[in-house]
């Protein structure tokens, strides 16, 4: 089995030790992506840019994603996000999942992890 890295630059990479995404068993695994911007919803549409972005690198798109996981400090901040997501997914939803948990600084509001299916 072949095993792909994707890179991002992301700050956090170097630090932490790892990648935006590893394409590996059929599968496009991306990271927990947090974004930038003053709120949850610039927050969230940073963060589907950059996957996006890792996404096409690997061949793919937001219809191929099957698995979505959203993290929040605090639950009440994920409702306005959710027409950015179902935009972004459109008429290929994901099964997904919210949870709520603290986040790696105080100023993320939302970190969004992603599992599509690789081209083959």
């Amino acid at each position: 089995m072949t095993i792909r890295r994707i890179h991002s630059g992301g700050a956090y990479e170097d630090k932490i030790g790892y990648c935006r995404a590893v394409v590996a068993g059929g599968f496009i695994h991306v990271a927990g992506t947090v974004g930038h911007g003053a709120d949850v919803t610039a927050q969230c549409r940073s963060a589907l840019e950059i996957i996006g972005k890792a996404l096409a690198e690997a061949g793919a798109s937001f219809a191929d994603v099957v698995r979505v996981h959203y993290i929040l400090p605090d639950r009440a901040e994920f409702e306005p996000c959710w027409p950015i997501l179902r935009e972004a997914f459109g008429d290929n939803p994901p099964a997904g999942t919210m949870i709520e948990a603290g986040l790696l600084d105080p100023i993320f509001r939302i970190e969004i992890e992603v599992t599509a299916l690789a081209p083959a």
